[in-house]
């Protein structure tokens, strides 16, 4: 075995000056920053306006943010009594992602629709930017210690200080890091499969996003049935755990549809072998340009044709 544990990590902070940063928050910023650049560049590629979109973005990413912390507070009242201004505390960690991306997708709808911009150009772009985002996002969790699941002996079972263990397993010292795992499946099969798909042009206009919530959605509902901070479950599944059924049927019945559909992702090259409008092929012939040998006087000259030879009288 190459590791016997994973470390919890010293601290889940950097002082710069009289400044206090959290590496949560820096590595959900790195996060989001790299997927709007994805993002804005496949909507490019798919042939809608970036311009339009950068613009757009900044809004979907801001009421995503808001939309993921109010769903976190909801559920986790508890552990704001007597500290409700904690709830704009997101360095703290808690952010619900199904929150954030309900949000987001209903602010995204709109924008499109209001801008006339193309919708499912859009979604297939995130497709790829979003589980890059969570990626990145997720080990932001470590430094938190959090979103860890139950107790486990394996070589990459995470320390997790006593503090911050559930109260019955306090006396165990290693847990499954639920946040890598999700982590890992995005960048691992979520995005090369799509990726892989598209360039074999297996996926019609919808189709990406349509993998991207069947993917994301299985491994978010694996992950749920081994994690300990959840809070309420239902018929051993927590509402993450029911909301990721959802989320992969919403996924089938969205990538039937859009391939029945059949629109192509990418738009139609323009044909460089069509002649110009109006173009008949023929040579420019230079109308001013008396023919060759022709001396023909011109009908509209006003000077006098010579009068013809007499004739001989014989």
């Amino acid at each position: 075995m190459l590791f016997a544990s994973i470390p919890s990590p010293p601290n889940n902070v950097v002082e710069i000056g009289p400044l206090t940063v959290h590496y949560y928050g820096i590595l959900i910023g790195i996060g989001v920053a790299i997927a709007v650049v994805i993002t804005s560049r496949r909507y490019a590629k798919f042939g809608g306006d970036s311009a339009m979109l950068d613009r757009a973005l900044l809004w979907v990413v801001a009421i995503g943010f808001l939309g993921a912390r109010l769903a976190y507070v909801s559920t986790h009242s508890a552990r704001y009594q007597g500290r409700w201004y904690a709830t704009l505390f997101i360095w703290e960690g808690g952010l619900a992602l199904y929150g954030g991306l309900f949000a987001g997708t209903l602010t995204a709808i709109y924008l499109m629709r209001r801008w006339h911009g193309d919708i499912w150009a859009f979604a297939d772009a995130a497709a790829i930017g979003l589980p890059v985002a969570q990626a990145i996002g997720r080990f932001g969790n470590y430094f938190n210690q959090e979103l860890f699941g139950t107790p486990t002996t394996l070589p990459w079972g995470l320390e997790i200080d006593v503090a911050r263990r559930p109260a019955e397993y306090v006396n165990f010292e290693t847990f499954h890091p639920t946040f890598a795992y999700e982590a890992m499946w995005n960048l691992l099969i979520t995005v090369p499969v799509i990726l892989w798909l598209e360039r074999k042009g297996k996926l019609a206009k919808g189709s990406s996003i349509a993998m991207y919530a069947i993917l994301y959605g299985s491994i978010r509902f694996l992950t749920e049935l081994i994690r300990t901070d959840t809070t309420f479950r239902f018929l051993g599944l927590s509402r993450n755990g029911w909301v990721s059924l959802g989320a992969i049927g919403l996924g089938i019945g969205l990538l039937i549809w859009r391939q029945r559909v059949g629109l192509p992702q990418l738009p139609e090259p323009a044909d460089d072998d069509a002649e110009p409008a109006g173009d008949t092929g023929a040579v420019d012939v230079d109308d001013s340009a008396e023919p060759a040998g022709d001396t023909v006087a011109d009908a509209d000259t006003n000077e006098e044709a010579p009068a013809p030879a007499p004739t001989e009288d014989p």
